[in-house]
Parts: structure tokens; sequence; C-alpha cells
């Protein structure tokens, strides 16, 4: 198989490089030059917000080079910005690719999605195929329709994933709660310890993905591991467990947490409140068509394990997104609420 991944060099759009390479597939990456490729694969340099961003790709499509004389046979591109960027690639690409694979999001549902919606949900309005960068939700539907358009329902392939957690996150999530873990003494640990969360490793992820397009799938998929894959007591104890850290989890009520202007999600990375519409939205999304076609997600303990081991070869300092907020609870905050 030959893949031309639009990106590939950061979390999502590497994961599913280095699945495509342990498959032996044939890998193309077009992308920016801010970060090495990985290795074995064939770089095309552009920057899809630029005049003529698209020219090396427009070159290799006219003469072949980029994929040793024939096109491709899958392209995965996780854009999340302006859709007209989604749509101006695919367009190029859909005479030469023959199935399209756009990584997009729960988020393209309308709010709020009622627990265990699937598929069929009703989505965000006012989403363009053509449209300049607005919010997440409908940059997100709009590169969604803009695959669809490019290359038909037929071809395309609508990966709606929920939270992603791995190696190589350039959110701050999970490498966020690693390290307040590993710095030891109480931390506080939002309750209640068996709130059931919802997630996919980005390597689950990629495995999916890639095994769609052999498959030849098409349409829209919700792509997380079932709600209550894990729990947030299972996650923060996996954390406490690879650090090797004297860390003392501290649970502490919502209401608390909340009364102290703690946001979730973002302060307290992962973590939405029981019954709330975010955690409607986050945790309780029906993933049984993905699950019946393929998905399968590994262990919490493996993700949070081999995450450790990826942050600690960089110094415990991961990338982040620059277009992304910074994650994580003030350490002031958390002694104020932990009464400390």
């Amino acid at each position: 198989m030959r893949l031309l991944i639009l990106g590939g060099t950061e979390f999502v759009g590497r994961a599913v490089v280095e699945s495509a390479r342990a498959r032996g597939w044939e890998v193309t990456v077009f992308h920016r030059g801010r970060h090495a490729p990985p290795a074995g694969v064939r770089s095309l340099l552009g920057d899809r917000t630029a005049p003529d961003g698209l020219a090396a790709l427009v070159e290799a499509v006219s003469t072949g080079s980029g994929s040793g004389g024939g096109g491709w046979d899958v392209v995965v591109d996780t854009w999340s910005a302006a859709p007209r960027a989604v749509r101006d690639a695919a367009r190029l690409l859909a005479d030469r690719v023959e199935r399209h694979v756009y990584v997009s999001s729960c988020s393209v549902y309308a709010w709020p999605p009622a627990a265990g919606y699937d598929e069929r949900a009703p989505l965000v309005e006012g989403a363009s195929a053509d449209a300049e960068q607005t919010d997440y939700a409908r940059d997100k539907r709009g590169g969604e329709l803009a695959a669809v358009e490019a290359f038909g329902a037929d071809r395309s392939l609508l990966v709606r994933s929920g939270l992603i957690l791995g190696p190589y996150e350039n959110i701050g999530r999970l490498p966020w709660w690693l390290n307040r873990v590993a710095r030891g003494g109480p931390v506080l640990a939002p309750g209640p310890r068996d709130l059931p969360l919802q997630y996919v490793d980005v390597r689950d992820l990629a495995d999916w993905v890639l095994g769609a397009a052999e498959q030849g799938l098409s349409g829209a998929y919700n792509l997380a591991g079932r709600t209550g894959t894990t729990t947030m007591g299972e996650l923060l104890d996996a954390c406490v467990r690879v650090t090797g850290g004297g860390a003392e989890l501290r649970w502490t009520a919502p209401e608390l947490i909340l009364d102290a202007g703690v946001e979730p999600w973002t302060a307290l990375p992962v973590w939405v409140p029981d019954g709330s519409d975010l955690h409607d939205a986050l945790h309780r999304a029906d993933v049984s068509r993905a699950e019946r076609d393929g998905l399968r997600c590994r262990s919490v303990t493996e993700t949070v394990r081999d995450t450790w081991e990826w942050l600690t070869g960089l110094g415990g300092v991961a990338p982040h997104r620059p277009d992304r907020p910074v994650v994580g609870l003030d350490p002031a905050v958390e002694a104020k609420v932990l009464g400390l």
C-alpha cells in the first residue's frame, strides 16, 4: 500500500506513519518542515496556509515523483484549521488517490450531544468546505465536507476521534498528569475514582485507520474506546505506578473543585464532572460501529507507561501545539483546594 499523509511529523500523523511503516507500506509525508519526519519516508515540503503552499505536492502529482510514479492508495489528513486547506488538497488529489481518510473529531456534533450518541446524531451547523478558520467544531466539520465533496461518500472515511492519548502527545493532557504525579506530594485527584473515561491510544487510532483503509471502509465513525475503557482512578493510579514517585492522590468531590473555580478539562486535563453535558460529549459516545469494524484498544497501563517513557526521553518537557491552550492546574490553586 502507498500512503500519503498530510502532516505526519507530530502526534496522530506520526503514529499513522509509524504504523504504516511497520506494515511495510510506502509512505510519503507532506509537511512544513518544522519537525523531522520519521525515518524511511519520502518527504515533501509545503505550507498549506501560504500562497503556492501546495507546489511540492502539485509537482509530485503531475510527475508521479512522490509515489514511485503512480499516485497513492490512501491519503490521511489530520488538519484542524481552515477547511479550505483540506478542500484544496483533496481536490488536487482526487484523481491520484483511491481513498481519503480525514481525522475529524466528535466535536462535530451539535451541542450538547446526548449521552450514547452515535454517528447519526445531529451535526454542528454553519460549516463549509470553503471557510477560513472559525472554531474547532465547524473547522472539523468543514474538513469533513471538503473530503466528501472531492472524493465522494464511497471513497472518503471520516474518523470522528474522541480524546486521544499516548506517545507524541502535543496537547499536554497526559504529560501534565505524569509530570504532576512525578513531583510527588499531595495531588488533587478529581473524583469520583470510578468516573468512567473514554479515550483512544493514538497508536490504536493509527492501526484502525490503516486497517479501515485496507478494507475500503467509508462514512463516519466515532473512534475511541468504549465508555468505561478506564476510570479516573485507574488512570491516575497508573500514573503513580509508572512514575515511581511518592505522590499521594487526594480524591476530592467535584463540587469542591468547581466551587474553587477550577476549570474541568483544561485545569484538570481529561476530567469533567459526571452528568454534565461535557462528560456526555467527551466520555459517552457510542463507538460500537468502530468496534464492529476492528477497533482494538490497549490497556490504560500500557498507554501511560509508554507515554512516560517517551516523555522522560525528552527530559520531561513535551512538545506543545502553539494553537492549543496550555493545560494544567496552578500549584497555588491546588494547595488552596487541598487546604495545604
